[in-house]
């Protein structure tokens, strides 16, 4: 037969579990906002939150207007600076926002995507339109470092209905984040 315990036996039994249970993996965590409809139409860029864990660097974009249909042309570049030394990004992740498109990691000498070759590692980049996220994940070995700290800057763009593409900037344009420690 089970007996009934006390509110004070519960409780000193929840502290305990609490003290026992593993913890989340250690990780380093920012989140930085940006200006709530800047561009005006498109895939308005809402915050950045980065997470550098010591497996995993994950980057998750929050966006207003962010839609499944073509039209859109919605696409953005997540730009990681791994190297303090050198000037610009060392990565830039490119990839369409809408169905159908794609993504790819490349390797870059500063802020122009054209001549980089694509990094082959292990990463991936999800769209939630529901939510309008894009929730990127990157190995830590696809960065030719050794564990240092990573800055992040954000750019979207969209197409205007008045034609012509808007582009939305986190912060001011080619600026980095502060540096996010590797966890």
């Amino acid at each position: 037969m089970l007996k009934p315990i006390s509110a004070t036996a519960a409780a000193a039994t929840a502290a305990a579990l609490v003290l026992v249970a593993p913890g989340p993996a250690s990780a380093a965590t920012s989140t930085f906002a940006d200006k709530a409809g800047d561009i005006g139409p498109g895939v308005d860029l809402r915050s950045v939150k980065v997470v550098n864990g010591k497996q995993n660097l994950r980057v998750v974009t929050t966006h207003r207007n962010l839609v499944p249909g073509f039209r859109s042309q919605a696409g953005g570049r997540v730009f990681l600076d791994t190297d303090p030394d050198d000037k610009g990004p060392e990565y830039v992740l490119v990839g369409g926002y809408f169905d159908g498109t794609d993504y790819a990691l490349i390797e870059v000498d500063g802020w122009s995507d054209r001549d980089g070759d694509r990094v082959e590692c292990s990463y991936a980049s999800l769209l939630d339109y529901e939510a309008e996220t894009v929730r990127s994940r990157f190995a830590q070995d696809c960065f030719d470092d050794d564990g240092t700290d990573v800055r992040v800057e954000v750019r979207v763009s969209g197409a205007k209905k008045s034609g012509g593409t808007a582009v939305d900037w986190l912060g001011k344009p080619r600026t980095f984040s502060a540096p996010i420690p590797r966890g």
